[in-house]
């Protein structure tokens, strides 16, 4: 039988053109956003990483080349006469970038490289706010085909933490709010909010109860994230602590939340709502729920006009379906996706699902109640 060109039947793609396209999906290089004060060991941590024999190739985009990094400048790239981005190779098989501006795109450019390295690292400003930076790697569609945002690791100063969490002058532009409405919320406060990981440095110049302390303090704000206890930066693995920490395609940690003093810090909090079975109705309940909250900035049943306004920084979830299907809720800020579970729960584990906020004014108004009459009226 002759075919025309437009009557042809579809070629049938071959197991090989699958197998590539997958393994080209698979090639996306994770990325981690390493954030934290001046003076909390990010460039000593740093340091470690481009000078240790740990056998990883990592890419660390760095604000700049502080005097204490012992590596030798090899390569400028300029940009209308301006050094913008200046790139090490360095003896580890590491390879090193500073930056002047949000290092996005160092990350393009660094992709040309690929095939050099298999993790990015990426230092932010001691005053970065890292959800301004989290959806860009959800958001734009260039960087996504090519990286995943791994998780955001955020060094504290065991001495100076508490200090710094309590400092009006370290409020973050735009919330210096009154009296009536509580506390600033300052830098400190967002790096710990937004992360997946909290490395607690320098325990060494601190007492076992003012570690335990700041452990409690900490725990308040975020209480889904992994804490480490360093002194000096010394990492004892590289593996769950910066890399391969898969905390935007995974929710393992939710079990720790509902754990912690909430009460201990007035400024940011962990708020978990637990949930039964979800049908297909109360999922997109749930959905337009979320929208709601993190797109309008509006609680859905909340008749009060007059209160402080509430902020989401992060919102990670596990959602149980009647169908038998496993669902997970991953956000930053307003940007938020609903999707199927990579690794859904073995049978023996109870069908309970969980959402968990973090952020602020969460304990002034009643996000539980709101959300389970939402899914109670769709059911």
């Amino acid at each position: 039988m002759n075919w025309d060109d437009e009557d042809a039947p579809p070629a049938l793609v071959g197991a090989d053109e699958i197998l590539e396209a997958t393994e080209e999906k698979e090639k996306r290089v994770p990325i981690t956003i390493v954030t934290g004060y001046l003076g909390a060991g990010k460039t000593t941590l740093l340091n470690y990483i481009l000078t240790a024999r740990h056998g990883k190739k990592i890419a660390v985009i760095m604000n700049e080349f502080g005097d204490s990094l012992d590596i030798e400048k090899s390569l400028t790239v300029n940009k209308d006469g301006e050094a913008v981005e200046e790139w090490l190779e360095v003896g580890n098989g590491c390879i090193c970038c500073s930056v002047k501006d949000t290092g996005v795109n160092a990350i393009e450019s660094l992709m040309a490289k690929k095939g050099k390295f298999d993790y990015i690292l990426l230092e932010t400003t001691g005053l970065a706010d890292p959800g301004n930076l989290a959806p860009l790697f959800w958001v734009d569609e260039g960087l996504a085909s090519t990286i995943y945002l791994d998780g955001i690791v955020t060094l504290v100063d065991a001495k100076n933490i508490l200090r710094s969490l309590d400092d009006p002058a370290g409020k973050v532009e735009g919330h210096d709010e009154s009296d009536d409405h509580g506390p600033v919320m300052t830098t400190a406060h967002v790096q710990i909010s937004h992360a997946d990981v909290i490395v607690i440095n320098k325990s060494d110049l601190v007492s076992e109860e003012e570690l335990q302390a700041v452990k409690e303090r900490i725990t308040s704000i975020n209480e889904l994230a992994k804490i480490f206890v360093t002194s000096q930066s010394v990492v004892p693995d590289l593996e769950g602590f910066l890399l391969d920490l898969h905390a935007y395609d995974r929710v393992d940690e939710l079990d720790r939340a509902g754990r912690g003093h909430s009460h201990l810090d007035k400024t940011i909090s962990t708020l978990s709502i637990p949930l039964d079975e979800l049908s297909a109705n109360q999922l997109t309940a749930v959905d337009a729920w979320l929208r709601a909250v993190l797109w309008e900035n509006e609680l859905p049943g909340n008749e009060a006009t007059n209160g402080p306004a509430f902020e989401i920084h992060r919102v990670k979830g596990r959602l149980f379906l009647q169908d038998g299907a496993e669902k997970m809720v991953q956000g930053v800020r307003e940007i938020f996706d609903i999707f199927d579970s990579p690794a859904p729960s073995s049978g023996d584990v109870p069908r309970k699902g969980k959402l968990v906020l973090i952020g602020r004014h969460l304990t002034d108004l009643d996000f539980k109640k709101s959300l389970l009459d939402a899914v109670r009226t769709a059911a």
